[in-house]
């Protein structure tokens, strides 16, 4: 019973941050709370055969995205189109959610590593070894699927300065 009681305390405070790095992952809030659920069902049943609980965090995170990974790989996902249409949007001085909105809906668009490296590095704010570990990648394919991911986001946005440089008008 104490198991139990410790997974619902570790529970109740990590689950937000859970719920938000699913969020990135799969850029679909059903999707995102889907993530969750089995991540946490798996984390739960091996909740006893866990010692080292100070790296919790980093298991769980590691649950998650693997488990986000083999979604990718079952066949049915594989038929799927994931698109994500920008809005045509007016030129004017834009910033706070919706900037931060577009610019997620440019990070969705990336292939699945590449998201995920992008997520983990700069809004989990892990080291390149700790996310190589979550992902179990090397550090420099780390370093590689970034910079891939952040020229691959830089290209995108060029053609919208509304998003980078908001507040200044095209000339």
């Amino acid at each position: 019973m104490a198991a139990r009681s410790d997974f619902e305390e570790w529970l109740v405070a990590r689950e937000p941050s859970l719920q938000r790095l699913a969020l990135l992952l799969t850029g679909d809030p059903h999707s995102a709370q889907d993530l969750v659920q089995t991540s946490l069902a798996k984390l739960y049943l091996a909740w006893d055969r866990l010692e080292d609980r100070e790296h919790l965090d980093g298991y769980a995170r590691r649950v998650l995205v693997n488990e986000h990974r083999s979604a990718w790989r079952r066949p049915w996902r594989r038929r799927e189109v994931v698109t994500a249409e920008v809005p045509d949007v007016p030129t004017s001085s834009r910033s706070g959610p919706d900037v931060h909105a577009e610019v997620w809906a440019f990070v969705a668009t990336l292939p699945p590593r590449q998201r995920a490296v992008l997520v983990l590095r700069y809004y989990e704010e892990l080291t390149e070894a700790e996310t190589a570990d979550v992902l179990g990648i090397s550090v420099g394919t780390v370093k590689s699927q970034a910079s891939r991911a952040l020229a691959a986001l830089r290209s995108r946005l060029a053609d919208h300065p509304e998003i980078t440089h908001p507040g200044q008008e095209e000339s």
